[in-house]
């Protein structure tokens, strides 16, 4: 064993001198790379390697003792480690053009993950649809109703009953007989409509679940797009500051300004990139933000592709008035009164008390018969009448009819909230459009144009880049507020005004009566 160690640090310690070429691989016998045989790394080097050259062993008298050969030596021992990890390695291999630059080169597959992809928001509306568990737990209401139904639609069971008289067996009897409990006074059918109504109650709430679902999707794409535009407003602006950057250091250096001016653009070249810096950290959260309503990764959404400068058009008065009644809001305060209401009826149903029918036979040893048994029994309601659940159920119909007014009132003014908004953004979205963000461009080109020659201070640069920043700032802001006005209009009438028609995800079916 010591003698094999011996061996291996024997010819660890002889040097290859590398010599490369940057001509085409000769490719003896096959190989691209000859090491010497004493080398520790055994490298394995064939015709696919990017790069050619060959291997020259250079035995312990015929290295050089010169310091630089040594250095030679060691740096290209390292290299061919390198070599052999890359070759060996499945992550990104390090290549050797012609012309000598390192680049690294992707597997296949790594280059199928980073190829650049994008969302739409058709397409995230579909996700958000097939994958997000508020609305599947919604789903599930309804198929639990189910349930309520079948089970209301069932009849009482029958009883069956022994009873034994006597212990002797020549004067015992013995009586078996079948009770039968029956519903009157239409007990069955209020509490299948009950079942029925409490389906119909769960369905809204998809309803209402699917609306507030498309303004969370709808939401989250444009702070996605918002996001995106700053970032490209920040670049475009940090592209402006280095221009203005590299006219104050031609000042500095003609002569023409003092040094300060360089290093107030340097410092808002600095600023501007700081702002692109948070612009692309506000895409990665509004990425994750979209992405977490399907349980997605914001690493696989890509980027998002949209509209982002056209402005909704608000709804008119009349049409907020005709779709107002059937609002998801609206329709779960319906459907809660008709529920209130079939539970009343349950409740009053149960005046009437059921009569349970008896039918048996008797036994009679002492007799040495059998005797039909037939009886029928009735409960008195001398002390529970049902009259507080009576009271109760009357009471919660009232207060779900309150309700149901209440929600329209608070609805219709909500609507009229976001509509007010959705006008006021537009408005200031088109002057901003036409008259402020223009305004400002053209003054910061005129500042620069100034600065570079000599006519205006870098003060006056910074104030018209200011603005420029302010104003492109606040047109985004707004048409956001637009998006987001629109869309909350559309959660509260549950329409889907922001999506294309083919697009748009069924909503659950609503019972007629709407």
């Amino acid at each position: 064993m010591k003698s094999a160690l011996d061996g291996e640090r024997s010819a660890a310690s002889m040097a290859c001198v590398m010599a490369v070429r940057a001509a085409h691989c000769s490719h003896l016998e096959d190989q691209g790379w000859h090491c010497c045989p004493q080398v520790v790394l055994k490298l394995v080097m064939c015709q696919s390697i990017l790069f050619s050259g060959e291997v020259r062993m250079a035995t312990p008298s015929q290295q050089s003792d010169h310091p630089r050969d040594r250095m030679h030596g060691k740096l290209l021992a390292w290299l061919a480690a390198l070599a052999a990890i890359a070759v060996t390695a499945p992550w990104p291999v390090l290549a050797v053009a012609q012309t000598g630059a390192v680049a690294p080169v992707l597997a296949t597959d790594d280059r199928a993950s980073v190829l650049p992809h994008t969302i739409t928001l058709e397409m995230a509306m579909r996700q958000a649809f097939a994958a997000n568990p508020g609305l599947q737990a919604a789903q599930y209401g309804v198929a639990a109703s189910e349930g309520a139904i079948l089970q209301s639609q069932a009849r009482p069971n029958p009883e069956l009953a022994y009873s034994q008289e006597d212990t002797r067996s020549k004067e015992r009897s013995i009586t078996l007989q079948v009770n039968q409990l029956i519903e009157i006074g239409g007990k069955r059918e209020a509490r299948i409509r009950e079942a029925e109504t409490e389906k119909a109650l769960a369905s809204a709430n998809i309803f209402e679940t699917e609306a507030a679902l498309r303004f969370q999707v709808v939401t989250a794409f444009y702070e996605l797009l918002l996001a995106q535009e700053r970032e490209e407003n920040a670049l475009k602006t940090h592209a402006l500051a280095q221009q203005a950057l590299d006219a104050a250091q031609k000042r500095v250096r003609a002569g023409t300004s003092v040094p300060l001016e360089a290093s107030r653009a340097q410092v808002a070249e600095a600023n501007v990139l700081l702002e692109v810096q948070q612009a692309q950290s506000l895409i990665v959260v509004a990425q994750q933000s979209l992405a977490s309503l399907w349980g997605g990764r914001a690493g696989a959404l890509g980027r998002a592709t949209g509209d982002f400068s056209s402005i909704p058009e608000p709804p008119t008065a009349d049409q907020i008035e005709h779709l107002i009644d059937q609002a998801p809001d609206m329709l779960l305060a319906r459907r809660a009164l008709e529920q209130s209401q079939a539970v009343s009826s349950v409740e009053r149903s149960k005046r009437l008390q059921d009569p349970t029918l008896s039918l048996g036979v008797k036994r009679a040893n002492d007799l040495g018969r059998n005797q039909l048994v037939v009886g029928v029994s009735i409960p008195l309601p001398l002390f529970d009448s049902n009259a507080g659940n009576q009271l109760q159920a009357l009471r919660k119909v009232d207060q779900a009819q309150q309700m149901l007014q209440n929600q329209r009132l608070q609805l219709q003014a909500e609507v009229l909230v976001a509509r007010q908004q959705l006008l006021s953004s537009n408005q200031q979205v088109a002057l901003l459009e036409s008259q402020v963000v223009p305004t400002a461009e053209s003054a910061y080109n005129l500042a620069v144009r100034g600065f570079t020659l000599g006519r205006f201070n870098f003060l006056e640069v910074l104030d018209a880049q200011r603005s420029l920043f302010e104003g492109q700032r606040q047109l985004l802001e707004q048409r956001m507020a637009s998006h987001r006005a629109r869309a909350e209009i559309d959660r509260l009438l549950g329409t889907s005004s922001l999506i294309p028609t083919a697009t748009v995800a069924p909503t659950a079916t609503i019972p007629s009566g709407i």
